[in-house]
């Protein structure tokens, strides 16, 4: 499958620039006009390109001797190793880092970590608490595509998406993230879709007054507690007012079939990817998370990939490894295919060319290990090529942190820090 049909819903046309008035044999040129502007140009003309975000992630880990370069092969000419060779082909257009991490341990409880670099306990030490990164691009798209985020499951729970209040967000399986987006409602649930979001938003206006008066009677500490409650009574707010506009647009249509119940296979997670493409192409959305795992059974492998992850350097658990993560970076592939494939509709290019898609997780290992987390960021409009190394001693560590400022920075946000980061990643620059 090299490109996804789909029909957009009806925009208005174009008139070609030579188009001329006439009557009684005159003919009168026209100044240049916003309709002779190609369509999805004229509204960006001037402005900064939309960009889009994809995290594809696991939650135990990769084999690392098989999925990192040799340290000594930082730069351009590096040998693939074994894991990443289904991106041979796209070489040119993504990184590999090394020795990025949160700059902590907990083996687990790094997962959760991954797009903020914030530790939940640590949370009111943050202006952001630990919100991740495809959250704080969601708020800052707002209501310009009808989801603000896409959080997708694969036979794994997601656990990488939480809004600045510290909510973690739900995943959706595959095929209900389809019906969201494909499927019309009907007249009578628009209806009442439309009644819920009034009685919610009044209801939300006389919890808050009420909680206003409560304040003045409270101490300090109980005060800040409600502030933090007033934030998420904003939030919600929030996305109360930015789903109203959609209530009552048509949904896109597309040729592809509604794809089956999900069944934690290799099948299942190629299927989801696709769904990623599409979901991109229609604008449905501009910010997706993605956690996918392994059925039992799948690739002819009998025992679970959270047990081959503790592999203890057999052969056989070893083996599995190198199957299991060697097919999610061929899907990484995959998406960009489909990526490169697809004209951007809004910014002219490809999709891919205005799509950071990033493969990667906050637990380095199935060892627990947090340290060198395996990260590959690829297209977005950033120079690649290369195979980057940092500095592996703590005294000179440099947060992972910082790739996701980098990334956020590069989608139009004009902010300094992000998490834990002390910076923009060094090294990393766009190309425009």
């Amino acid at each position: 499958m090299s490109k996804i049909p789909v029909i957009l819903p009806q925009v208005k046309t174009t008139l070609n620039r030579r188009t001329l008035l006439r009557g009684t044999g005159v003919a009168v040129a026209l100044p240049m006009l916003e309709a002779m502007v190609p369509v999805g140009r004229a509204a960006t003309r001037g402005k900064k390109p939309v960009k889009r975000f994809v995290c594809l992630s696991n939650n135990y880990g990769v084999y690392q001797k098989a999925f990192f370069p040799d340290p000594s092969q930082a730069g351009r000419n590096y040998e693939m190793p074994e894991t990443l060779k289904a991106l041979k082909k796209h070489r040119e257009d993504f990184t590999v880092f090394q020795n990025l991490d949160h700059g902590f341990t907990g083996g687990h409880q790094g997962v959760p970590v991954l797009l903020s670099g914030v530790r939940p306990i640590l949370a009111h030490n943050y202006a952001e608490g630990n919100m991740s990164l495809d959250q704080k691009l969601a708020e800052h798209h707002g209501a310009a595509t009808r989801f603000s985020s896409l959080t997708l499951g694969c036979s794994e729970k997601n656990l990488l998406s939480f809004t600045r209040t510290g909510v973690q967000v739900p995943s959706i399986d595959l095929r209900a993230a389809y019906r969201a987006m494909f499927f019309e409602d009907s007249a009578e649930t628009k209806a009442t879709s439309a009644e819920n979001l009034k009685r919610h938003s009044s209801i939300l206006d006389v919890v808050r007054d009420q909680a206003k008066s409560l304040n003045k009677e409270l101490g300090r500490q109980d005060q800040e507690k409600l502030e933090e409650y007033f934030d998420s009574v904003r939030t919600l707010e929030k996305k109360i007012i930015q789903q109203e506009p959609w209530i009552n647009r048509p949904k896109p249509k597309t040729d592809i079939p509604e794809p089956n119940p999900g069944n934690g296979t290799a099948e299942q997670l190629k299927a989801t990817i696709e769904i990623i493409a599409l979901a991109l192409q229609t604008d449905s959305t501009r910010a997706i998370t993605l956690s996918s795992g392994f059925a039992n059974g799948d690739f002819g492998l009998n025992g679970g990939y959270h047990g081959f992850s503790h592999h203890g350097e057999r052969p056989d658990p070893v083996a599995a490894l190198k199957k299991i993560e060697g097919y999610q970076i061929e899907m990484m592939s995959y998406l960009i295919d489909l990526l490169k494939a697809q004209e951007d509709p809004i910014n002219g290019g490809t999709l891919f060319d205005h799509t950071s898609v990033l493969y990667g997780c906050g637990m380095a290992a199935g060892t627990h290990q947090t340290k060198n987390l395996p990260l590959v960021l690829a297209g977005g409009g950033f120079k690649h090529g290369e195979h980057k190394v940092y500095p592996a001693h703590d005294t000179n560590r440099v947060p992972a942190a910082n790739l996701l400022l980098s990334i956020l920075q590069n989608s139009g946000l004009e902010i300094d820090r992000f998490g834990s980061s002390t910076g923009s990643l060094s090294g990393l620059e766009s190309k425009a």
